[in-house]
């Protein structure tokens, strides 16, 4: 039941997301299209605005062009120079009218300026001393000069009979004051410059006749071809000259669209066939249309890309940000699905952690009470040891302890037989001064029992101010009687009152351990005495105890305070042991200072800020 409730989710996620891929590639390839094919029509139309723009504005500058020469024939055929020459056909004429007609074709930047005759012989011409000069041709049977004769004025496009060049020749009739004809005037425009301009500006521009004949081009290849097959009404409406090479008049090798709606041209130009878009503008005269071919230059196609990929990620981005509420979705399902689990199983893992600590509390519980009872007995025995080196210390000591008060006993007993004496004999102030002495010696005994007393009482250590002097004095005290035994000379140095942190009485006990080991290195010393000397810093104070002995073993110094490590023959290792315990229980030190001869420990004590 349970892999059921799991595998059944998994499946119907899969399923989701297997239709949203599939939905998100149905948009994105449907809205691609859409997108794309309205940015093909927006780009067209972008193009063609700009094509009929660039085309109007070729139109203009042809326009201007021609409005400059039409005016330039009827000038020259009033001109009283042409009409005398005409009339006279005198030589002298002639060569002044050819260098007006030159410096004149200069200045208007004409092709050709010429006069001719009624009978169609040129007279006169601006290019009369160039090789190609007209002077002496007869152009009778150019239609131009037939048509200007008839009708006074005529505009023909047509390849010069000499140059061999195209151009358009503007001709107008000259007639005298009479009303006689005389001849007609020709002024010849070439358009290399526009046609340079034009080709320049990487638009192949073509302007056709109302015949549909390509005159003026951009692209030299497609003069003097037509825009569609010629019949013979359409032949009678070209301005061309008839008299043209046989390639001539023939279809162009594309086809210009007839609805503006259809912009689209293929055509080859400069050996690379490309696409085009289309626009056309008329002339005013004579009857021109202007047109021009916008190069698509990958306008359209990368409008299209880019809109089918703005499509597609527009898509994308839909689908990515629903892909992600879904996931997100999930993951909530997911997470608390996962948090239900974890609930249950970290509810039988804290029931089960709970059983193990439990357990282990009891065992620690158990444990602990056994570490307080080995405590207690570590505790127990530490104060054990220390009273056991009391004690050892005293059983030392005893002997010199009883010499020192048999003597004050012995004393007593003489001075007791005195004073009944003169009790006797009636001198009782002799008995008292007697009296006196006992009462001093019975003082003296009485310290030296009260310091054995206090030494060896077993007592909690109790840290608080106390005189240095005062625990050397009582350690003194108790090992007086040994010092005056072994006759070892005692030298002390601790004039200055220190005070000091610590217990009393376990500082004697210390003292009187390090003094008791010195007075038994001293045993073959010449000469022996042992220093008590006492120094202090601003927060210490160290009482150095030092002998003229033999000095330590060093196999035994560098283990001093290691149990069981001792240099007596009887000796448990434990006394040294047992004071560096008692010192570090005040917060001080008891350490062994290397000396060239004999031996010498240092007790550092943290000093007392008062009493």
């Amino acid at each position: 039941m349970t892999l059921m409730r799991t595998a059944l989710p998994i499946l119907l996620s899969r399923h989701i997301w297997v239709a949203m891929i599939l939905a998100w590639l149905l948009v994105a390839v449907a809205a691609g299209w859409l997108w794309g094919e309205q940015a093909r029509r927006a780009a067209y139309s972008e193009l063609a605005r700009q094509a009929d723009a660039s085309a109007a504005l070729h139109a203009s500058v042809l326009r201007s062009e021609m409005e400059k020469y039409r005016a330039l024939a009827p000038a020259m055929a009033t001109d009283p120079d042409v009409i005398a020459m005409l009339k006279t056909r005198s030589g002298d004429r002639a060569t002044a009218l050819n260098q007006r007609l030159e410096a004149l074709s200069n200045q208007t930047r004409t092709s050709a300026i010429y006069t001719v005759a009624a009978d169609g012989v040129t007279l006169a011409a601006s290019n009369w001393n160039t090789p190609v000069s007209f002077v002496g041709a007869d152009y009778s049977f150019r239609p131009y000069f037939i048509q200007a004769l008839k009708s006074g004025y005529a505009e023909f496009f047509a390849l010069g009979t000499v140059s061999r060049k195209p151009g358009l020749f503007l001709a107008h009739r000259v007639v005298d004051t009479q009303g006689v004809v005389l001849g007609v005037t020709v002024v010849k425009v070439e358009f290399d410059a526009l046609e340079a301009e034009w080709k320049k500006a990487g638009e192949p521009a073509f302007v056709v006749d109302p015949g549909g004949v390509v005159l003026i081009t951009s692209e030299p290849q497609w003069r003097f071809h037509t825009l569609r097959p010629m019949d013979a009404r359409m032949r009678q409406l070209t301005l061309a000259d008839q008299t043209l090479g046989k390639d001539a008049l023939t279809p162009l090798p594309f086809t210009t669209p007839d609805s503006p709606r259809t912009r689209k041209v293929s055509a080859q130009v400069d050996g690379t066939a490309q696409n085009w878009v289309h626009a056309s503008a008329p002339t005013t005269s004579p009857g021109w249309t202007v047109h021009l071919l916008m190069p698509q230059r990958g306008q359209v196609e990368a409008g299209v890309t880019n809109a089918r990929v703005m499509a597609a990620l527009l898509a994308t981005l839909v689908f990515g940000i629903a892909a992600a509420a879904l996931r997100r979705r999930q993951r909530l399902v997911a997470q608390q699905r996962a948090a239900e689990q974890n609930r249950i199983e970290l509810e039988h893992r804290i029931e089960e952690r709970t059983r193990d600590l439990s357990t282990a509390n009891q065992a620690l519980n158990a444990e602990i009470e056994e570490r307080i009872r080995a405590e207690a007995s570590r505790e127990a025995l530490r104060h054990e040891l220390v009273q056991a080196s009391k004690l050892a210390a005293l059983g030392q000591i005893a002997a010199g302890v009883a010499h020192e008060i048999n003597q004050p006993v012995a004393a007593i007993r003489t001075q007791a037989e005195t004073a009944t004496a003169y009790v006797d004999q009636g001198l009782p102030a002799k008995a008292v001064t007697a009296l006196d002495r006992i009462s001093g010696l019975t003082s003296r005994i009485g310290a030296i029992t009260h310091e054995l007393l206090a030494f060896s009482r077993k007592s909690e250590p109790q840290l608080r101010a106390i005189d240095l002097n005062e625990a050397i004095d009582g350690a003194l005290l108790l090992l007086v009687g040994a010092l005056r035994q072994s006759g070892v000379h005692l030298n002390r140095d601790t004039a200055e009152a220190f005070m000091v942190v610590g217990d009393r009485f376990r500082l004697e006990q210390v003292i009187v351990n390090l003094i008791q080991n010195a007075l038994e290195a001293l045993g073959q010393a010449v000469d022996p005495a042992i220093s008590l000397c006492a120094t202090s810093t601003p927060d210490k104070v160290v009482l150095t105890i030092t002998d003229n002995g033999a000095g330590l073993d060093p196999a035994v110094a560098s283990q001093l305070f290691t149990p069981f490590v001792t240099s007596k023959e009887n000796g448990l290792g434990l006394g040294l042991v047992i004071c560096r315990d008692i010192v570090a229980g005040f917060g001080g030190e008891l350490n062994h200072v290397p000396t060239p001869n004999g031996a010498r420990f240092s007790i550092t004590l943290k000093r007392a800020t008062k009493a």
